[in-house]
């Protein structure tokens, strides 16, 4: 048991097993601590970049008043779980001079002849509104805690593999150490020693 007392003023019944998980759980800590920043960090480049993004498309894009010409449809979403989507014809005028038609979103019940607010591109397209605060915030969340959830999960995974070594060997150490005290302790000959050994 010479590995216990390795080390000026070491304490005897501490074994380098446990000194090497006292140091995991620091490493593990301290990836806590630096997934943290890294996380903040992120979310705050992708606060910064969304909202520039944001006021970018913001500027290049308007609202006009389109009128429907025609009766309303429906039209599969975007996803195969999408609900369908209510569409119409629509014709609007921008820039002013420049007339535009093409078939549109509308809400449920747009009639025709109906006006409806319409978000267009500088060319005067259809297109999405430009992203809301409340957007550019939730995405920067979730970019942020990904990669706090992902830097820990890496983190603590590398950890728990390590501690798995280590508790393997601890165990080895002590089957070893217990061989050759368990006999003496308890009484029982060893394999190969006669009554009179010592």
């Amino acid at each position: 048991m010479h590995h216990r007392t390795k080390g000026t003023g070491a304490n005897p019944l501490r074994r380098h097993a446990d000194r090497t998980r006292t140091r995991m759980h620091a490493a593990f800590a301290l990836t806590c601590l630096l997934a943290v920043i890294a996380g903040f960090a992120l979310g705050r480049a992708a606060w910064t970049d969304g909202h520039r993004t944001a006021e970018n498309l913001a500027r290049h894009r308007h609202t006009v008043t389109a009128t429907t010409v025609g009766h309303t449809t429906y039209r599969a979403g975007a996803q195969p779980s999408s609900r369908p989507v209510t569409v119409a014809a629509a014709t609007w005028h921008y820039p002013s001079q420049r007339a535009h038609t093409e078939t549109i979103p509308v809400p449920a019940g747009t009639r025709h002849g109906d006006t409806v607010r319409l978000w267009v591109d500088g060319n005067g397209r259809a297109t999405g509104a430009p992203p809301s605060q409340a957007h550019v915030a939730l995405n920067a969340v979730g970019i942020g805690t990904g990669a706090l959830a992902g830097i820990v999960l890496a983190g603590g995974a590398l950890v728990a593999l390590r501690l798995r070594f280590v508790d393997a060997g601890s165990a080895r150490a002590w089957d070893s150490e217990w061989a050759g005290v368990e006999p003496l302790w308890s009484g029982r000959l060893r394999p190969g020693q006669g009554a009179g050994d010592d």
